[in-house]
């Protein structure tokens, strides 16, 4: 099973950037179907992005379209997300997924990825 670890996290003022990554190790991600989930203090996970595993097709959340940009480098095992515009209700907590292959179900929801990293914290300040 593939181990991934996020970083990048911190606390940026509303309207700054921030790129988290996800290093993953064990195995190589080249054809694994890669996500970005959040859970907030108090509230569910929620999905955030995805990305196929040939890097040709994303997914946004409606809240993060437009401002947030999902990428990988296959060669270096690891994803992206940038996060532009960031906003306070983005403060959560932010988890890396993965799953071998095409998912068989919604890559928006959690059952699509067998495989989680440990998060690392967002937080927006107003």
């Amino acid at each position: 099973q593939v181990h991934l670890v996020e970083s990048g996290g911190g606390l940026r003022q509303a309207g700054a950037s921030l790129r988290l990554s996800c290093a993953a190790s064990g195995r190589t991600i080249s054809n694994y179907t890669m996500g970005w989930f959040r859970q907030a203090q108090g509230k569910k996970r929620e999905f955030v992005a995805a990305i196929s595993w040939s890097g040709d097709t994303t997914f946004y959340s409606d809240s993060v379209k437009g401002r947030f940009t999902i990428s990988r480098d296959n060669v270096r095992n690891t994803v992206y997300l940038k996060m532009n515009r960031l906003k306070p209700d983005d403060t959560a907590l932010y988890y890396c997924a993965g799953d071998q292959g095409d998912p068989v179900v919604a890559v928006t929801t959690a059952f699509a990825f067998g495989s989680w990293g440990q998060g690392t914290q967002v937080s927006v300040a107003s």
